[in-house]
């Protein structure tokens, strides 16, 4: 059988983007808020609740992350509490805002930092504000973070790079997506914003576009440029215009493979996420004493790409060893090097899910 591949980016093909490059052509915008990224940002919005937040596109999630924290106004050296299992763009977007991350556990059956485990935190550490991730897709309880932050005056900003489609929106917690060519909605690179308050919103926009008040044509805060140009807001568009049908695939793709899972890999465990996500990654939680490492050697040699996703945890990276560490993240620790990711892309067929699974069922009891 041919190599596997782990990923195949999802992206509009250039048939269904032409329509939109041909609005550009006519209105000759081409970046700095044009008229296909505030078409985008309305249908995005939209998508997001009733009644609509208020929204801003960037040009990436790690730096819609980045501008977010700097909108809160936090002093420079403020700790965040983020998750160890996490990708780096998390920590690397605290640190670039000036701030301090600070790396909390993870739920066993969620593999999320949730408010329960934030309050634990703080019982120990003094922190700031919390950025939790919706990793690997799971959708963070945003109703959950609401009350924490009424409780505590803690802001929180959840990091969703990977769960457009599955986060919802808190009335005080804000939300960032992430658009990459791997996510879901994938347009290349891009990221959104999203929450109830508009005026911090309104706060994140001017920090995308160099602090620049547009009414005074001051500049007000130091910010970057960090803004959707229109020719990533037309493949977003033509996303868009498919997504109904790409999330139901998703969707029978990732039953697909939980059937085929428990018909031959009973013993390993999926992550506890809601069934009517939108997922992109399939990550696998292997048997207790089984490495990774060793499975993904064996997958290998069947032509199966394999991932350890978020390895090695947060503090492993010279960038981020120096990070204070909440009681040395047990949970994570634990669970890090029996996790695997395996290939989950909507070119897979039936046939190449039993190969996957029939797979690890022979790596995992060799001989």
């Amino acid at each position: 059988m041919n190599r596997i591949q782990l990923l195949r980016p999802d992206i509009p093909s250039a048939d269904e983007v032409i329509p939109y490059l041909r609005q550009i052509d006519a209105s000759r915008w081409y970046t700095n808020f044009g008229p296909l990224v505030n078409r985008l940002e309305s249908r995005l919005a939209s998508m997001l609740g009733s009644p609509a937040p208020a929204v801003v596109t960037t040009s990436s999630c790690t730096l819609g992350l980045e501008l977010s924290l700097a909108a809160l106004g936090l002093p420079a050296g403020a700790r965040v509490l983020v998750p160890a299992l996490t990708f780096v763009a998390t920590a690397a977007a605290v640190l670039r805002a000036g701030l301090v991350p600070v790396l909390g556990d993870v739920d066993e059956r969620t593999w999320l930092l949730n408010p329960e485990i934030a309050r634990g935190t703080l019982d120990r550490l003094a922190i700031d504000c919390i950025m939790p991730v919706t990793t690997f897709g799971c959708r963070q309880p945003a109703g959950e973070w609401d009350q924490f932050s009424s409780e505590t005056g803690l802001p929180v900003v959840i990091d969703a790079a990977g769960a457009f489609g599955n986060q919802d929106i808190g009335e005080r917690t804000a939300v960032v997506f992430s658009f990459h060519a791997t996510k879901a909605l994938g347009i290349g690179e891009g990221g959104l914003v999203a929450a109830r308050n508009q005026g911090w919103v309104e706060r994140v926009r001017r920090l995308t576009n160099f602090g620049i008040d547009l009414s005074s044509g001051m500049s007000t805060a130091a910010g970057t440029n960090a803004k959707m140009s229109e020719y990533h807001a037309a493949v977003g568009l033509a996303a868009l215009d498919r997504w109904p049908e790409r999330k139901m695939n998703r969707q029978r793709l990732g039953a697909a493979y939980g059937r085929a899972l428990l018909a031959h890999c009973p013993r390993i465990r999926l992550q506890s996420r809601p069934q009517d996500g939108s997922y992109t990654i399939m990550q696998l939680l292997l048997p207790d004493g089984v490495m990774a490492s060793a499975v993904a050697a064996a997958l290998r040699v069947r032509g199966i790409e394999t991932r350890s996703w978020y390895q090695p945890l947060l503090d492993g990276h010279p960038a981020f060893s120096g990070c204070l560490v909440d009681r040395d993240i047990p949970v994570a620790r634990t669970l890090a090097p029996r996790m695997l990711g395996v290939p989950f892309h909507l070119e897979l067929d039936d046939g190449q899910i039993a190969y996957i699974c029939t797979s690890l069922s022979e790596a995992l009891h060799p001989g």
